[in-house]
């Protein structure tokens, strides 16, 4: 990897990008859901217009990787979510630096709370999400992504 990494904030230029590095990400380990396909091609309507953030991880002129805080609907806060990285960027820590960006921006806005759904089969986030921080929580019945089996919530104090 030549070059250093540099978190953004959302660029509508980069639309496309987040959605690619998703999708992507999605059909390798899962498959797509209805309401990944609504906030992927709609970002701005389903994140950004709702309170949220997207960032990108920028390489160069290259986006190669990304990630989200949704809004929680119940609850003062927000989900950690949409995070990707280029399959072939991968293993070169990019996924951390997008984590600790976001560690860092709850802490700095002073987030009330910071979650994340995930799925027990992806090992080397789960570890990552612990290794930083991330307990695990009740994972509630109707929780909003079939894919999820393990609930995580950062202790914002």
């Amino acid at each position: 990897m030549t070059g250093t990494i540099h978190i953004i904030p959302f660029n509508k230029l980069y639309s496309k990008d987040f959605y690619k590095l998703n999708k992507e990400w999605l059909e390798t380990y899962f498959y797509v859901e209805p309401l990944d396909e609504d906030v992927l091609s709609q970002p701005e309507k389903y994140i950004i217009n709702k309170g949220g953030y997207i960032f990108f991880a920028k390489l160069n002129d290259t986006i190669v990787g990304t990630y989200a805080f949704m809004p929680l609907k119940d609850k003062e806060g927000f989900e950690l979510t949409k995070m990707a990285v280029l399959p072939e960027m991968r293993g070169q820590k990019i996924g951390q630096k997008l984590l600790n960006h976001a560690i860092n921006f709850a802490k700095e806005n002073k987030f009330k709370n910071l979650l994340l759904y995930s799925n027990r089969s992806l090992e080397n986030a789960i570890y990552l999400y612990k290794k930083i921080g991330f307990k695990e929580v009740n994972l509630e019945p109707n929780t909003p992504y079939k894919r999820a089996d393990i609930k995580m919530e950062f202790n914002m104090n």
